[in-house]
């Protein structure tokens, strides 16, 4: 049964539409990546599917034992998230929330699960140290683990290599890849980079005008995808 269903969404801000007849679903196991032109509302559907933003039209629906608030989802960031004067541990942590609910404390369980977390990350001898003093991709590894608190079963991910350097670039997706292969966590991305949605995704849901929803094979063979990577400068899976 699927994670997640989407059908015949349409999306916006005050009646107006800037994604329209949006259908798909992710499965257990599925690296589903959504690619398009900037602009055309691919951060306006995460939003939505994490309640943040109400559809214009058509249901969203969550099976197979899945809540929205289980979802794990990392942000872009913005400067001043950047400079946030809170410790790794704390940022991990505050993963949990959803778990805790009204509780003004953290249980002895999800103090556990955030060392996990942080161990998986390799962020244990960060631990203490001030989040604002970390380079972007450690920050990015420590949003990681917060994500990883919040689910067993889903990660929603936002652009989550913008403005890092190639090796560390790498290092991000090889972290994403193991949580989904080995770790058997699906995972929906934006990217703006085909290339990487052709290497990584298992499935491809291509946002715009023209909408797109299949498996990585099928879309590389689609004419929308051929017209994209012209306009991207090419690509190569």
């Amino acid at each position: 049964m699927a994670y997640l269903t989407c059908k015949n969404l349409a999306l916006g801000y005050e009646g107006q539409a800037v994604l329209s007849d949006i259908s798909f679903e992710v499965n257990p196991g599925d690296y589903l990546c959504v690619v398009g032109e900037n602009g055309s509302g691919k951060t306006t559907l995460m939003k939505t599917i994490l309640g943040l933003h109400k559809p214009l039209s058509g249901t969203i629906t969550f099976g197979d034992g899945l809540k929205q608030s289980e979802i794990g989802y990392l942000p872009q960031q913005t400067a001043v998230q950047r400079d946030f004067p809170a410790t790794v541990r704390e940022i991990v942590l505050s993963g949990c929330q959803a778990l805790a609910g009204r509780r003004p404390f953290y249980s002895k369980e999800e103090k556990q699960m955030a060392a996990r977390n942080l161990e998986r990350m390799n962020l244990e001898e960060y631990a203490s140290r001030c989040y604002r003093e970390l380079s972007g991709g450690q920050q990015q590894r420590v949003l990681l683990a917060r994500a990883l608190c919040a689910t067993r079963k889903m990660l929603i991910l936002d652009e989550p290599v913008s403005g890092l350097d190639p090796k560390v670039t790498a290092e991000m997706y090889a972290l994403i890849r193991r949580l989904n292969r080995e770790d058997g966590i699906s995972v929906m991305m934006i990217t703006h980079d085909v290339s990487v949605a052709l290497r990584e995704a298992t499935h491809v849901l291509h946002a715009g005008e023209n909408v797109f929803f299949g498996t990585r094979e099928d879309y590389l063979c689609s004419p929308l995808a051929r017209r994209f990577l012209i306009q991207e400068g090419g690509a190569s899976a």
